[in-house]
């Protein structure tokens, strides 16, 4: 079983521009929500982590959009573990129409794992390494 997590997100009006179109921040919101909870579900755990000065900082972004979502589609939001090593984790998270399965959006990001105030990159701790998906789902 590979460790991910699905959340669906019905497109309000807030997240539209003035023809009904989703604006393409509205889209990092839902992954940002995805991501966020996804660690929660595997068990890595922001607020025990701040607690103790390590943080999870977002390092890259890429985006790929392909289709548009519109006002009351309902998005599935999907993220997935790619890797974890040395002080990144990696995660794809895809935004699909939930009535066709279409791809919408595509995006990849890196997060380091640092120590604050110091600001100094920790290695991931082994256990973030087994919630990785195996390399033939990666992309």
């Amino acid at each position: 079983m590979i460790p991910q997590y699905s959340l669906d997100y019905q497109v309000m009006y807030y997240d539209t521009d003035c023809g009904g179109v989703v604006h393409n921040l509205a889209y990092l919101r839902w992954v940002e929500e995805c991501r966020s909870k996804m660690c929660a579900h595997l068990g890595i755990d922001y607020t025990e982590m701040a607690k103790r000065g390590l943080h999870a900082v977002l390092v890259r972004t890429e985006v790929d959009y392909y289709a548009p979502a519109v006002l009351s589609d309902i998005c599935r939001v999907q993220g997935i573990v790619e890797r974890a090593q040395g002080s990144s984790l990696w995660v794809r998270v895809e935004v699909r129409r939930a009535a066709d399965d279409k791809l919408l959006v595509s995006v990849h990001q890196r997060l380091a794992l640092v120590q604050m105030p110091q600001g100094r990159p920790q290695r991931v701790p082994a256990e973030w390494a087994a919630l990785a998906a195996p390399p033939e789902t990666q992309s």
